[in-house]
């Protein structure tokens, strides 16, 4: 018998196993999700971030068919949970909520981060926007901003104080903003998050609170312990409509929101974060999570995938600048 040998046999044999591992890779994850998702949130729970991103989590589990496991791993302004998600197995099982100081601002701020924004995570949604509150006890004489700015420029020996949760976090960023849009100089007192914060303003040991809107929202529209009295968005919140903005209350232009985003960490196979990308639109444009999330005076979230990059520079300008000119520095 005759053996003829074919030179381009091995040469189609390989290409034939090449398409099947690729029709393999395509089949699995064409099934995507096929257990449980991670969601890390990087903020202690029954903060801000951590509320959204339960909301969240309900929706997207509707639309994955999955569930979703909320996991709160807090420390250093964020970057310990959004470090972890860096580091985790970049397979779609594992994404993050991150946050304005996350993804723009502790870079700034820290000499030693676990991560890098840029490179190390890949952006699925901004999941929502809000306001921060500016906020006074019921009991002060400070009425309106236009009182603060005030009684802020007359203070010599003694500068009227604001709590925040934390060094470097958006909030106090807020502040330093505010102190350079109104020319006036306050005395910034971090705190560990609104539980620590809002019993600082009750008791009469801080003059002003500032905080995301959602963690406050409930003492603010009772009124009775804490009175607000502007909003740092660009447009009044429809839930306490009796409170101007700062821009009409004698900033004009001034704008200032924190947001909220998912992340993967990068190397996860476009596959998978094309199916998140797809999950979370569909979830954001969902009637019932518009209603939870403006139940909590946020804003469904209205940029996808790689349009976040865009934006996320134009933010890193934005901090940046003013964290140099302030000469803000973490502890």
């Amino acid at each position: 018998m005759t053996f003829v040998y074919h030179p381009a046999a091995p040469i189609r044999s390989l290409m034939l196993a090449a398409l099947a591992a690729c029709c393999v890779a395509n089949t699995a994850y064409a099934a995507y999700p096929e257990r449980p998702v991670t969601l890390i949130v990087p903020f202690p729970p029954a903060g801000t971030t951590d509320l959204i991103a339960r909301h969240i989590a309900q929706a997207l589990e509707k639309e994955l068919g999955q569930t979703i496991v909320v996991e709160n791993r807090a420390g250093a302004g964020g970057n310990v949970g959004m470090g972890a998600l860096a580091r985790a197995k970049a397979d779609g099982y594992t994404i993050g909520m991150g946050t304005i100081g996350t993804q723009t601002i502790n870079q700034f701020l820290y000499k030693d981060m676990p991560f890098d924004p840029q490179k190390d995570l890949v952006p699925i949604a901004q999941t929502g926007t809000t306001p921060n509150v500016i906020a006074v006890n019921a009991n002060s004489d400070i009425k309106s901003l236009k009182d603060l700015i005030e009684k802020a420029k007359a203070a010599k020996d003694k500068k009227l104080s604001y709590a925040s949760p934390g060094v470097g976090s958006s909030v106090h960023l807020t502040g330093a903003y505010l102190e350079d849009a109104a020319g006036i100089s306050m005395l910034h007192v971090p705190f560990k998050g609104v539980s620590g914060s809002m019993p600082a303003l009750i008791g009469g040991q801080v003059d002003i609170l500032m905080d995301n809107l959602p963690s406050t929202l409930s003492q603010v529209k009772d009124g009775k312990k804490v009175r607000g009295i502007a909003v740092t968005g660009a447009q009044r919140d429809p839930a306490i409509p009796d409170i101007p903005t700062v821009a009409e209350s004698g900033l004009p232009g001034f704008d200032v929101n924190a947001w909220f985003a998912l992340y993967a960490p990068a190397g996860t196979p476009p596959e998978a974060v094309n199916t998140l990308v797809e999950a979370a639109r569909q979830a954001l444009a969902s009637k019932d999570l518009k209603q939870k999330l403006e139940q909590t005076s946020t804003q469904p979230g209205t940029i996808f995938g790689t349009d976040m990059t865009a934006f996320e520079d134009r933010e890193r300008q934005r901090w940046n600048k003013l964290i140099q000119d302030k000469h803000i520095e973490s502890k």
